[in-house]
């Protein structure tokens, strides 16, 4: 029998734990209480007994004194038809304490620990103990090793037999070669924090490497910080790629929207100029719904007709759907290149929100139709019908209005919470961070625009939430989201130079070129277009330069390239292809645009931002010219902005606020 240890009892299953437990109480029964003993013991008692009751001239049977057990007596003697009364006593008082003593030793056996060791047990055992044994093993599938019980049955499974423990000491001793260790004063383990050290230490690396580009003036002046940030991730990349085995997975799509991007979007919503946002909504929604469409449509059928032409080559041509799939993820405006850019050559107001509001407003086209083309590709172009068309088109409205109207609803709850934090200001800026990160998730569950969804989240907060919470907590949220938001964007750009570098990117010059070409000369055009529409109906119209440098400013970031990476590649034969085209798109628009855009803004002249506050005065006057430009449409009968914003700035006052804003009268006095 094997030699078996504590690791072997606590390695079993419950089931097979108690299996074997019961075995080992049926062997120590078996044991301790063997047939053989039993009857010896019996006899010895009924010899005892039956000596009184023998007549007396019958002499004793001689006893072999060689033998140290008594043996049972089998002699015919005659029982006598009467017994005295001291007989009888004798008799009851000897069966009493056999009985006593039965009970008392099968007593301290069924109390015997299960994790005692037993030794092995005899073979020959009365039938009426293996019935004991078999009624204790009622219920289990394995039944008790028949060795043991005198049984033959044909067990599923053998039980484990009970073992004697071993120490460690005879476990050390009997493992040849084994070196006792001792427990050490120090150790190393760096392979299990490995992956996330080295993560750390370039993240690190690239935070030292930012502060020493702002410490540069004639880099800071020349270069951007983005296009620095993506040259230290290619020098990391390279290091990882020739140095380490190190398996870091760069900026994965669910990383990407999940972590990276809602921290920056919630800061520019949070932060966005309402009034200037809402007085451009019709130019910013022309050029990121139509603009955007018109992008799409232009870009991949200028593609796939190249394509046709045979330019790519025949094995690299990809099929029409498989185009305005790439073409409808590379089209659209990046919100965390244009930030990245643009807040650093200081443009003028509304060059900025009309910029930056394309990018952000543009996610619900790029999500539809990014959808749509993957669905029709997995369809196939000849099998589409006129319903997948309509849904695709309804799909747009239902993806923009519900990631709106969950952002709004969002901001709304987390005024009303925050109205009732008076007395504990320490966890006021947490609503505000898990509020909005909320908002977005909600809008992914339901496939809606996340953008578009903490964008307005961020908006409607802002005007409850400010005069609920502290002004500890404003500033606490104020430099808690521009940290958030600029580690964030350390981290995708630095990540999109980690990614550069691998092994399997598939080029092709013609397709590269084209896309650049046809992504720059159909984004001018289309911004040409729609700015000459949309001067028909503005008051402050859109110049030449400012034409110009939003055509320019155009640039393409990690949206597009973490949508890329979410193309299916069974789907897509040509998706490495596609990653190294916008990869290079990226490169070209954030280092050639990027790099000259500021000097261009400073050679055209073109307005730069005025960071100064309004004063008492300037204010008064601007909404005085508010209440007489809404009350002249009314007399006039058009319904324009200032009449818009005045009927809503009455039915706010008179039932959000109060709802919201936890002391209204002394936030109303302290606004005038």
């Amino acid at each position: 029998m094997s030699i078996r240890t504590e690791q072997d009892y606590d390695s079993a299953t419950p089931a097979l734990a108690q299996q074997m437990n019961l075995a080992r109480r049926a062997c120590w029964r078996i044991k301790s209480y063997s047939s053989e003993s039993l009857f010896k013991t019996y006899a010895s008692v009924i010899t005892d007994t039956s000596a009184n009751e023998i007549d007396a001239e019958a002499p004793p049977p001689p006893r072999d004194k060689t033998k140290t057990r008594i043996e049972p007596q089998i002699a015919p003697a005659k029982r006598n038809s009467s017994c005295t009364s001291s007989d009888w006593r004798g008799m009851f008082s000897k069966r009493t304490l056999l009985i006593c003593a039965l009970a008392l030793i099968l007593g301290s056996a069924q109390a015997r620990p299960n994790t005692s060791a037993v030794g092995v047990a005899p073979r020959k055992v009365s039938q009426d103990i293996v019935d004991a044994v078999t009624q204790l093993n009622l219920g289990q599938s394995a039944p008790i090793d028949a060795v043991d019980v005198g049984l033959d049955p044909t067990p599923s499974a053998r039980v484990p037999r009970p073992e004697p423990l071993k120490s460690g000491d005879e476990n050390a001793k009997g493992d040849e070669g084994h070196k006792m260790e001792r427990y050490p004063l120090s150790s190393v383990d760096f392979a299990r924090v490995k992956t996330p050290f080295i993560i750390g230490i370039w993240i690190l690396s690239a935070s030292i490497a930012k502060i020493g580009f702002h410490m540069t003036p004639k880099l800071h002046l020349i270069f951007p910080e983005s296009c620095l940030l993506i040259v230290v991730g290619v020098v990391i990349g390279v290091v990882l790629y020739f140095c380490t085995d190190v398996a870091v997975s760069p900026l994965t799509p669910n990383t990407f929207f999940f972590y990276m991007l809602p921290p920056i979007i919630l800061d520019a919503g949070y932060f966005m100029p309402n009034r200037l946002f809402f007085d451009n909504l019709g130019t910013i929604l022309l050029m990121a719904v139509v603009g955007t469409i018109f992008n799409i449509a232009t870009i991949g059928g200028s593609l796939y007709a190249c394509g046709k032409m045979g330019i790519y080559g025949e094995s690299e041509t990809p099929g029409l759907m498989d185009v305005f799939l790439f073409a409808s993820l590379i089209s659209a405006v990046d919100p965390v290149a244009v930030l990245a850019v643009f807040e650093e050559i200081h443009v003028n107001e509304i060059l900025y929100i009309v910029v930056f509001g394309e990018s952000l407003l543009n996610d619900a086209v790029t999500v539809v139709m990014y959808h749509m083309m993957e669905s029709y590709n997995e369809i196939g172009l000849d099998k589409i019908i006129a319903q997948d068309i309509a849904s695709g088109v309804g799909s747009f409205f239902v993806v923009a209005l519900g990631g709106t109207a969950i952002g709004i609803i969002w901001g709304f709850l987390t005024g009303l919470v925050t109205r009732f934090t008076d007395h504990v200001r320490v966890i006021e800026p947490i609503f505000i961070f898990v509020m909005a990160y909320l908002a977005y998730l909600n809008a992914e569950i339901f496939h809606m625009s996340g953008i578009l969804a903490i964008t307005f989240c961020g908006i409607t907060m802002k005007n409850y939430v400010e005069s609920n919470i502290s002004q500890k907590s404003h500033t606490t949220v104020k430099y808690a989201l521009k940290m958030l938001s600029s580690s964030a964007e350390t981290i995708i750009f630095m990540f999109l130079g980690v990614a550069t570098v691998n092994n399997m990117h598939v080029w092709n010059t013609w397709f590269v070129v084209l896309t650049i070409a046809f992504c720059s000369v159909f984004r001018v055009i289309g911004v040409i277009l729609l700015s000459a529409l949309a001067n028909r109906f503005r008051l402050h119209k859109l110049s030449r330069v400012d034409q110009f440098v939003m055509s320019y400013g155009g640039l393409r970031g990690a949206v597009a390239f973490a949508l890329v990476l979410l193309v299916d590649e069974n789907v897509v034969k040509q998706k490495n292809m596609f990653v190294t085209t916008t990869i290079a798109v990226i490169y070209f628009t954030v280092f050639l645009q990027g790099i000259t855009i500021k000097p261009l803004v400073k050679i055209l002249n073109v307005k730069r931002a005025n960071k100064r506050k309004p004063t008492m005065n300037e204010r008064i006057h601007e909404r005085f010219m508010d209440h007489l430009m809404a009350g002249i449409e009314d007399i006039v009968g058009k319904t324009g902005n200032y009449n818009v914003r005045d009927k809503f700035k009455r039915f706010d006052n008179r039932f959000i606020r109060p709802l919201l804003i936890r002391d209204l009268k002394v936030f109303l006095h302290l606004s005038l």
